[in-house]
């Protein structure tokens, strides 16, 4: 069941990925403004049009915008309806002075008064009285407006309008002259009449506006089929670049419709599995563990996923760039988790298949690589903020002169640098600070153990630590031994030293049950001399089995557990076997009573601690041993275990493990103060008055 699971796992990836690649070809040729052409000389193989560059499309467009006349509609009702309110306003006012002695003229010759003012009024909305928009306030008066007119429009200047002001002035200038005996009668109502006419339209002008851009051409010549593009290492100018460029968009178009998108995306899913199983592959061979975890192979190709999805997304987008996709969080966080080499190996599978998503062409995948080349060489560590944001600096500097060095290839200067990539790669940096809360979280959600928890867990105040120095100070003391015996012997060999340094502070809690029951903590008698040799393995022993069962009743990460089931393996109590099988030499028993559960180490850090374990333990028992006594404990010691099968399924290789003897060596030779063996001298030459030290072997002694 868990390899049909795996199967299914990696074929949901492949088909995921796959479906997310575009069905349409590829162009099969590479080039770039400035450069050689690489390749055998190109032909048009069908006609196509050379596109305007954007620069001159935008220049035609603004060029557009600036002839543009806005387009003010006449609303022809405004006249008669204003008429309509000036006869009433004139009729209504003439009654309420017709009792009086004022405006006889206008009484005696009402039509006349009344004919001037709808000649006035059909005078100024004839013309177009026009109320100006916002945005054309402050205009000139050769400004120029198209004025609709029914099914009509009009080019005009405002100087051929008028202005609801400048309609009024004409009323209170012509008046005086309209030979009217009476005007001062119908001049405030005229006045109040005048009222814009010519209405702005921002719908028609918007459409006239698109109409006229549609018209634009994005072409601007035509190649003929057969007609030579570009020759062999012949330099990409700006013209034929434009060419190429149009050929390419052609060429995509004419293919796509031609070839089958099945075809292409076959094409995509077998590149897909080709990254997807490579990866695999090394999984297999270098990281069997992870290969066979489900819970760990969901871990590392998710990020496939992911990333894959997250470049397809702001593909989609005209607004987001893949420069801005913090790619640098995979290699962080995988080697927090795990190692260098599988980290850079996740990365460039990564950043593989965001290649084939991504429209940026080879320098988007140049400088991905890179930086993630650059966040292992600097050591990022999130348990230290000054040398994680130190990391930062290295990426951006990084992702900044790469980008440089290749906008100086393709342009020969820094005038035309994208500025704006610059941004999105500073977001980039920006968003790679997210690995620093990712990794707690998905230490969490995935069971594994970051460098942050690890430091939490060697807090002493942690509550199996201090029930460990409270009941078996002995043990605590010992723990401690191995665990700087483990850390050292880890840093020489490139294992995690911070892992197993935690590890061995906790492999032996499961001697608080009976911890008198072993010698570190022995103050007296010893309580063995009560139990059989049976029943005294089974109390060794069962440190062992008290101890997961304590680490799983604490939350202890499964990792940890795993160093308490490995740190004896399956060896054996071989002090009460050796004494069982001396006093019943004819009996038979099952000898695995007398041996560890294991399992046996798999890891470095595991197969470190085991030895450690075992070294501080038994060079306890020498009494003021030389240089050569513990050489020879710590050789016997590991030679032991390599003859029980103990290391048959460990990683770590016969350099590293003679390397881990030198460290111990070393260090258990500082533990018991052993000093420096001279040769025989004379007094004299010693001062006269030294003496051997105490407690060493005299020379000659040893020579013999």
């Amino acid at each position: 069941m868990p390899r049909l699971f795996r199967y299914l796992l990696v074929a949901a990836v492949v088909v995921f990925i796959s479906f997310l690649f575009p069905d349409n070809a590829k162009f099969k040729y590479e080039f770039e403004k400035g450069q050689s052409w690489r390749y055998a000389d190109l032909s048009a193989p069908f006609d196509f049009a050379i596109k305007k560059t954007e620069s001159e499309l935008e220049t035609e467009r603004a060029q557009v915008e600036r002839e543009l006349a806005p387009i003010y509609e006449l609303d022809e009702e405004v006249a008669k309806v204003q008429k309509q309110r000036f006869e009433q306003a004139f009729f209504s006012q003439l009654q309420e002075v017709r009792q009086s002695d004022l405006f006889q003229e206008v009484h005696n010759r009402p039509n006349r008064y009344v004919n001037y003012g709808h000649q006035y009024l059909d005078k100024i909305f004839k013309r177009g009285v026009i109320q100006l928009a916002k945005e054309h306030q402050n205009k000139e008066k050769d400004f120029v407006i198209n004025i609709v007119r029914g099914n009509t429009s009009q080019r005009q200047t405002l100087e051929n309008v008028y202005m609801p002001a400048s309609a009024r002035d004409i009323l209170s200038d012509s008046l005086p002259y309209s030979q009217l005996a009476e005007p001062e009668f119908i001049f405030p109502i005229l006045e109040n009449l005048v009222t814009s006419n010519l209405i702005y339209n921002d719908t028609l002008t918007q459409k006239f506006k698109a109409d006229l851009l549609a018209t634009i051409s994005i072409s601007r010549d035509m190649v003929q089929k057969g007609e030579k593009i570009i020759a062999k290492d012949g330099i990409v100018t700006d013209d034929i670049y434009q060419r190429l460029i149009s050929f390419k968009e052609q060429y995509e178009q004419q293919v796509t419709e031609k070839k089958s998108s099945l075809g292409i995306r076959i094409g995509y899913f077998l590149l897909t599995i080709l990254i997807v199983g490579t990866f695999l592959w090394y999984l297999y061979i270098f990281s069997r563990s992870i290969f066979q975890g489900i819970g760990q192979l969901t871990f590392v190709l998710m990020w496939l996923v992911v990333y894959a999805y997250v470049v397809y997304w702001v593909e989609q987008t005209d607004i987001l760039s893949a420069y801005m996709i913090p790619f640098c969080i995979v290699p962080i966080v995988i080697k927090t988790f795990y190692n260098e080499k599988l980290a850079l190996i996740t990365h460039i599978t990564v950043v593989l298949i965001a290649s084939f998503l991504s429209s940026l062409g080879y320098e988007f995948t140049f400088l991905q690589l890179l930086a993630g080349i650059v966040v292992l060489l600097s050591n990022t560590d999130t348990r230290d903020w000054s040398r994680f944001f130190q990391s930062m600096v290295y990426i951006f500097v990084t992702y900044a002169l790469a980008f440089l060095g290749l906008s100086l290839i393709k342009e020969g200067t820094i005038s035309n640098l994208n500025w704006e990539v610059y941004s999105w790669l500073f977001l980039n940096v920006f968003l790679t600070l997210l690995a620093y809360p990712l990794i707690p979280l998905l230490a969490r959600l995935f069971g594994f153990v970051s460098s942050i928890t690890l430091v939490e867990l060697s807090d002493m105040n942690r509550p199996l630590l201090q029930e460990l120095a409270l009941k078996a100070p002995g043990t605590l003391q010992h723990s401690l031994q191995v665990a700087n015996l483990s850390e050292a012997a880890a840093r020489r060999v490139g294992a995690n030293p911070l892992l197993v340094k935690v590890a061995a502070l906790y492999h032996d809690i499961g001697k608080t049950k009976q911890p008198e029951y072993f010698i570190e903590n022995l103050a007296g008698k010893s309580p063995h001399e009560e139990l059989s040799y049976l029943e005294s393995a089974k109390v060794i022993i069962d440190h062992v089995t008290e101890g997961v069962k304590m680490a799983k009743k604490y939350r202890l990460p499964n990792v940890l557990i795993n160093f308490i089931k490995t740190h004896h393996g399956t060896t054996r109590t071989e002090y009460f076997y050796r004494n069982y099988v001396n006093e019943n030499p004819d009996k038979e028993f099952d000898e695995s009573l007398f041996r560890y559960p294991g399992p046996i180490p798999k890891s470095k850090e595991e197969t470190i601690m085991m030895m450690a374990d075992s070294i501080e333990a038994a060079c306890k028992s020498l009494k003021n041993p030389s240089e050569g006594d513990i050489n020879q404990l710590i050789d016997k010691i590991i030679a032991g275990k390599i003859s029980q099968g103990q290391f048959n399924d460990s990683e770590m290789t016969f350099e590293e493990l003679e390397i881990c003897k030198s460290v111990f060596k070393q260090l258990m030779k500082s533990v018991h103060h052993v000093r420096i063996e001279y040769p025989e001298t004379k007094k004299e030459e010693l001062g006269g008055d030294n003496k051997e030290p105490e407690n060493e072997k005299e020379p000659e002694k040893d020579a013999g």
